[in-house]
This record gives C-alpha cells, sequence and structure tokens, in this order.
C-alpha cells in the first residue's frame, strides 16, 4: 500500500497504492468539500491540472445530498465524475466549528445541521457508515478537534476518548468492507492524533493509535489558532512516534512554506482550503510570491500570473484580464483563479518530488520556504 522510496534527512519520498490508483509523495489533495471544488471546478478539470488525490467532507455530504443518495448513484467516484484516489474527512473537524450547537458524549456527539436547524447524531460507527456509502478510498477516524489553546485536563481526556473511538472504527470499518453490497470494499482507514499543543500528550496519543495499526496516521488539531513555529514543534515531536512504514498526512496544511517544512518534517500527506479560498479573493501564488490582482499595478499588465506557470489561466489570459473580472464580479474570475492556485500546489508537490528524486530537496527549501509566502517583488514578477 505505501513503499518510500527514499529519504534526505527526514523528508520521505514514495508511493501509495489505493483501490482507485496509485499516488506518488508527497502529495497536495485537491478539496472539493461538497464533490466539487469552490470556484467552478470540475472532476475533468482536476486531471488536467494535476490533482492525484480528491477530498471531500463528510459532514457536508451526509446533509446534502445526503450519503444513501451518493450510494444509491453508485458512491462519490461515479457521482462527481472522478475515477482516481479519494479520501473522506471523518466530520470531526466540521463537528468542532459547531461548537455553540454540539454536545459530546462517550457514543459520540449531538449537534444541529447548520442548514436547517436539525440535530444530528453522529458517532464513530456512523461517520465509518457515511463514509463506506461514499465508497471513498481513505477514510479517516471520527475524533475530536479541540481548540488551541485548550486546559490540559480536557485535552487529555479528549485524546483517551479519541482513542476509544478509533478502536470503534476500526471494528466498524471491518465490518462495512465485509458486507457484499460495499461500495468500496477496499477503503482504508486512517487513524488522527490529537493532543492540542502539549507534546507528551500528543507522543502518548500517538503510541496508543499506533497500536490500532490503521492503514496510515493523520495529525489534526493543528493550523487551527496556534502560532506557526508551534505548529511545527508539534510535528516534531510526533512524527518520531508515528510508524516509519505508514503514510503520514498533516490535515488543513497549509501554505506553501508550511507544506515545504511538513515535508522537511516527514509529512506525506497535505490538504487545505487555503489554495481555493485565497484564489477566490484575488491571492494568487507564483513562484516570485504571492501577488493580489485586486491592486490597481495590474491594470495594465499584460503578463500571465506567472510567466513560468502552464496552468489554463496562465496560457491563455493576462493579469489584466483576470483583474478585470474580479472587479466585474464575473464567475469566470473564480474558476481561472482557483484553476491556477491549485496548478501551482500540484506543481509545488511534483518539484519537492523531484527535489527529493534528485537529492535535492534542503537546496530547494532553502530557496523556497520563505519565498512563497511572501509578497512578489516588482524586480521578481
Amino acid at each position: 500500500m505505501f513503499k518510500v522510496l527514499k529519504q534526505e534527512g527526514r523528508a520521505r519520498r514514495g508511493v501509495f497504492t489505493c483501490a482507485h490508483g496509485t499516488v506518488q509523495t508527497p502529495v497536495f489533495m485537491n478539496v472539493g468539500t461538497q464533490g466539487a471544488i469552490k470556484g467552478a471546478v470540475s472532476a475533468l478539470d482536476l486531471k488536467e491540472i494535476g490533482c492525484q488525490v480528491e477530498l471531500s467532507n463528510t459532514y457536508h455530504l451526509h446533509l446534502r445530498p445526503g450519503d444513501k443518495t451518493v450510494r444509491e448513484l453508485g458512491g462519490l467516484h461515479k457521482f462527481m465524475g472522478w475515477d482516481g484516489p479519494m479520501l473522506t474527512d471523518s466530520g470531526g473537524f466540521q463537528v468542532f466549528s459547531l461548537s455553540r450547537l454540539r454536545k459530546i458524549k462517550e457514543e459520540g456527539v449531538t449537534f444541529a445541521s447548520h442548514i436547517d436547524g436539525r440535530r444530528i447524531f453522529m458517532g464513530p460507527e456512523e461517520s465509518m457508515e457515511i463514509q463506506s456509502n461514499l465508497g471513498s478510498d481513505i477514510a479517516m477516524a471520527f475524533d475530536e478537534c479541540v481548540e488551541n489553546p485548550s486546559p490540559r485536563e480536557y485535552v487529555q481526556q479528549s485524546c483517551a476518548r479519541t482513542a476509544r473511538w478509533l478502536e470503534r472504527c476500526v471494528e466498524a470499518r471491518q465490518r462495512l468492507n465485509s458486507q457484499p453490497d460495499c461500495i468500496n470494499p477496499g477503503q482504508l482507514l486512517f487513524g488522527i492524533n490529537q493532543g492540542g499543543t502539549y507534546a507528551d500528550l500528543r507522543q502518548w496519543h500517538m503510541d496508543e493509535i499506533a497500536k490500532l495499526d490503521c492503514d496510515g496516521y493523520a495529525i489534526g488539531g493543528l493550523a487551527v489558532g496556534e502560532p506557526t513555529q508551534v505548529m511545527y514543534d508539534i510535528i516534531d515531536a510526533v512524527e518520531p512516534h508515528m510508524p516509519a512504514e505508514k503514510p503520514r498526512y498533516l490535515m488543513g496544511v497549509g501554505t506553501p512554506s508550511n507544506i515545504i517544512e511538513g515535508v522537511a518534517r516527514g509529512v506525506d500527506f497535505f490538504d487545505c482550503v487555503m489554495p481555493a479560498r485565497n484564489a477566490r479573493h484575488g491571492k494568487l501564488y507564483t513562484w516570485s510570491g504571492t501577488l493580489n490582482l485586486k491592486n490597481e499595478k495590474y491594470k495594465l499588465d499584460s503578463r500571465p500570473i506567472d510567466p513560468n506557470c502552464s496552468c489554463p489561466a496562465c496560457r491563455s489570459f493576462s493579469r489584466a484580464y483576470l483583474r478585470h473580472l474580479i472587479a466585474a464580479g464575473e464567475m469566470l474570475a473564480m474558476r481561472l483563479a482557483v484553476l491556477h492556485n491549485l496548478y501551482f500546489y500540484n506543481e509545488l508537490m511534483s518539484r519537492i518530488r523531484t527535489a527529493l528524486d534528485t537529492e535535492q530537496f534542503e537546496a530547494f527549501r532553502y530557496c523556497y520556504s520563505g519565498l512563497l509566502d511572501r509578497p512578489a517583488q516588482e524586480s521578481q514578477e
């Protein structure tokens, strides 16, 4: 399922295989929350911009159109027209974001739908059943994502409960995969490490969930308010406790610099809504730094977003045209901008893999880790 091909320091170059294909790692998963990338980007577009893994949201698809509806239509791959690898998250983070509308017990979480307010219960078994109905290649374990910072006593109790929930997820996944009408009997399960910003709790929790021999492990509950350096420190603390033969996934992270630094710390999988969200507001990534296309200085700029980019937007349109579309509120602005940013992220991962293949990752890190998150300088544009 997963093989580390080579390493440079802690950075790993690998290959991951699942029911719907093979993934070259490190990899960035493109987030299609409700079965589509926000910004009018389809599964066909994902193929063109180099996406390897699509990620969808268990919570949102359970509410609308309903996971049973998706199941009746042949599963999420068929429903959205994506035939490649797919990951579904467990819904835990979305439940976390509904803190005023939820009640957590040992059995699971009762919460109010953000759509119509109806009360919904979700526990490990329910989350696994929803993800089985969707038929994703990787199902994420149901967990609790705590706010950073949170009181140590609460985080400790939450970690222990999340570990118990993972045991139930493992049992439920085995049962569901063995059913004769299972959409994807090869569905894999990734456990999630929690523990807030307490390094010792993170390490304890990682040791506990590693005993359950999941198909991969994620570091969750970061990039939710803590300083960036604290996030890096937690990864440094957890990584030695993660099984070396299993893929490692840093959830919800992040900027290009965050990704490069995550790879340097041994992470294989990443996802984040940031590139698409920023694109929809005119912030675009280039190999010289970031651009804000809303700025007046791009009004007469006939250059592509990035002269070194081969995305659909850069191949055909100018900065001036995209700035006009943004100012006019045209949907095409969002589509082209999102295509560019996701292409950039996918290309970033490709260049990281090439750097690892050629034993040049540290040089790549030195050159780009800080640069890509900063505004581009005029002389560099």
